[in-house]
C-alpha cells in the first residue's frame, strides 16, 4: 500500500531562559517593548505534521512519499528522512523562502514568547498529487494533513476529482479555516482524525451534526489522549480502545502524529479497526516517552513488545503475523 503524506514540514527552535518574563516587563511601557533574553540552552527539532507521520511510516517500513513545500535549508532534513525510508520526491523546494520555523523560548515560570514563520509552506497549494501519483506508480491513500488552509482544500478536492482515497486530518488548522473550507476538506473522506476538542470544532464550523459527519466519512478516528481512542463507522457501535502502556512520560509533541503513523500503518497491513487503533497507540508512545517529535527509536520489535504489553500476546501474535 503507498501513502502519500501531505502537510507541513518545519524546524522547531527551542531555547530556554533561565529568569522571568515578568521581570524585565515595566508595566507602563508596553507599548514600546523592546527587549533582548539571553537564554542557556538551544534544540533545534525536526517537525512538521507531515514529516512526523512520514517518519514513523518509514520507521515501519511503508516507504511513504512525504509531499510539502521546503525552503533550500532542507538538505540535511532531507537526508534524516530519506534514511529513515521516507521518499522526498514529493516535496517541492522554494527558491525564495525557507522552511517554516517555529522559535519558542521559555522561561523558568513555563512562560512562552513564539513565533511561527510559515515560509515555504505557503506554496504547497501549488502542488499537484496527480503527477506525482503517476510517477510513483500510484497511490493508495492520501493524507491531508496540516498545511497552508488552500492547499488541504485543494488536494482534498483533487483527490475528489481523481479518485484517489483520502485522509483528512485537519488538526491545528481546523481553528484558521471557515465552515465551507472544513466541509470542502472533509467531504468524502475514508478517514478522518482529530482530537476530542478539534471533533467538536469540525462539528461546529460545518454545522452538520455527529451523525452527519459520519455519512460523509467512511471512519471517523477521534483521539482521546491519556483515555485512548474512539472509532466511529455509520450504523455501527462505536469502538473504545484503551491507551497504550506508556512508561515516563517526556513531551506529548508530535504524539497525535504517531498515532496516524501506526493506525495507517496497521490499515496497510490490512488488519480490523481495533488492531488500527492498538497499533496507533503503540507506536503514539514510543513519541510520548522522548523530547522530541522524531528523537524514538521505532523498529517492528518494538512495536510488537508495546502491543504485547499493552492489548496482549494474542493482539501482537496478529501483528506480528501480518507484517512478517
Amino acid at each position: 500500500m503507498r501513502i502519500a503524506v501531505t502537510g507541513s514540514i518545519a524546524t522547531d527552535h527551542l531555547m530556554t531562559f533561565e529568569g522571568r518574563f515578568a521581570d524585565q516587563l515595566i508595566a507602563d511601557q508596553l507599548a514600546q517593548v523592546s527587549l533582548s533574553f539571553l537564554v542557556d540552552e538551544l534544540e533545534v527539532r525536526r517537525g512538521g505534521v507531515a514529516a512526523n507521520i512520514s517518519f514513523a511510516l518509514g520507521c515501519l517500513g511503508l516507504n511513504p512519499v512525504l509531499v510539502g513545500a521546503a525552503g533550500g535549508d532542507f538538505v540535511e532534513y532531507s537526508s534524516w528522512l530519506e534514511r529513515h525510508g521516507v521518499d522526498v520526491s514529493g516535496v517541492h523546494i522554494s527558491e525564495i523562502k525557507h522552511t517554516a520555523r517555529f522559535v519558542c523560548t521559555t522561561d523558568q515560570d513555563h512562560n512562552q514568547i513564539a513565533s511561527f514563520y510559515a515560509g515555504a509552506m505557503s506554496e504547497a497549494r501549488n502542488i499537484e498529487l496527480w503527477p506525482l501519483s503517476q510517477r510513483v506508480g500510484g497511490l493508495d491513500l492520501v493524507l491531508v494533513g496540516a498545511n497552508d488552509p488552500e492547499a488541504m482544500v485543494r488536494h482534498s478536492e483533487e483527490c475528489r476529482v481523481r479518485g484517489l482515497a483520502f485522509a483528512a486530518d485537519p488538526s491545528q488548522q481546523l481553528a484558521r479555516m471557515e465552515g465551507p473550507e472544513v466541509r470542502a476538506l472533509v467531504e468524502g473522506a475514508r478517514y478522518l482524525f482529530t482530537n476530542e476538542y478539534e471533533k467538536a470544532l469540525a462539528e461546529q464550523k460545518t454545522g452538520w451534526s455527529e451523525d452527519e459527519v459520519l455519512e460523509r466519512v467512511g471512519t471517523r478516528v477521534t483521539t482521546l489522549g491519556a483515555k485512548g481512542v474512539r472509532v466511529d463507522r455509520a450504523g455501527e457501535p462505536s469502538l473504545h480502545v484503551e491507551a497504550a502502556y506508556a512508561g515516563e512520560r517526556v513531551d506529548p509533541t508530535g504524539v497525535g502524529d504517531a498515532f496516524r503513523a501506526g493506525f495507517l500503518a496497521a490499515v496497510a497491513w490490512g488488519l480490523d479497526l481495533e488492531r488500527c487503533a492498538q497499533v496507533g497507540n503503540a507506536v503514539a508512545v514510543h513519541s510520548l516517552e522522548v523530547d522530541g517529535p522524531q528523537e524514538y527509536r521505532l523498529t517492528m520489535d518494538s512495536l510488537v513488545r508495546r502491543v504485547a504489553r499493552s492489548y496482549g500476546d494474542d493482539a501482537a501474535a496478529e501483528v506480528e503475523a501480518k507484517v512478517s
